[in-house]
């Protein structure tokens, strides 16, 4: 039995070194999530690759031509209603880790930094499956959110709301003006929240 035990604490050691190993080199490469991203005036295109240029409404929210969630903000600052259903739910779900407005706290990454460099689909990954990291000097751990409703059915709200803080595109704070919600946002509404 002792020659098991010891078996299984080498095996147990080799796996949580390289897994420490891949993620220490992995954090080297990575660029810190907190760091406020550059962005030229009028760019639409992100770090991520994606382009933020709303192209067409479907079921009450913008998507450009990838058919990746965006928003849209009049020039009177009138944001789309999915943008705000977005700030109502980042402030009752995510603000008490990630602060306030998407700008980070002591101990969770600003995601108005987050969602400009992570891919739409990675972005959901991590909100439905959660994440864990692990080095010498911290430990994040994101509970999934995949099977919370008050989360998963305004997934797309919440990133399109965190990519216009990011770009600066809403102040912080409650937006000031809100288009009227759609009929059809509130059909896919219902039909999330009754399943």
């Amino acid at each position: 039995m002792k020659a098991i035990t010891s078996l299984a604490a080498l095996v147990l050691g080799a796996t949580l070194a390289s897994t420490a190993i891949a993620q220490d080199e992995t954090s080297e490469n990575a660029q810190p999530s907190d760091e406020e991203v550059e962005l030229k005036e009028d760019q639409t295109v992100m770090p991520s690759g994606h382009d933020i240029t709303p192209s067409e409404m479907t079921d009450g929210r913008w998507y450009n031509e990838e058919g990746i969630p965006t928003f849209k903000v009049e020039e009177d600052g009138t944001v789309d209603y999915a943008t705000f259903s977005g700030y109502r739910r980042y402030h009752a779900e995510c603000h008490v880790c990630h602060g306030p407005d998407g700008e980070g706290s002591t101990y969770a990454p600003a995601l108005k930094n987050s969602v400009l460099r992570m891919d739409y689909y990675d972005y959901q990954e991590v909100v439905a499956s959660g994440k864990q990291e692990v080095s010498n000097s911290a430990n994040q751990v994101m509970p999934a959110f995949g099977t919370n409703k008050n989360v998963w059915c305004y997934v797309d709200d919440i990133y399109v709301y965190l990519l216009a803080r990011g770009t600066d595109s809403i102040p912080r704070g409650r937006p000031p003006k809100k288009a009227d919600k759609p009929d059809e946002f509130t059909a896919a509404e219902d039909s999330c929240m009754s399943m």
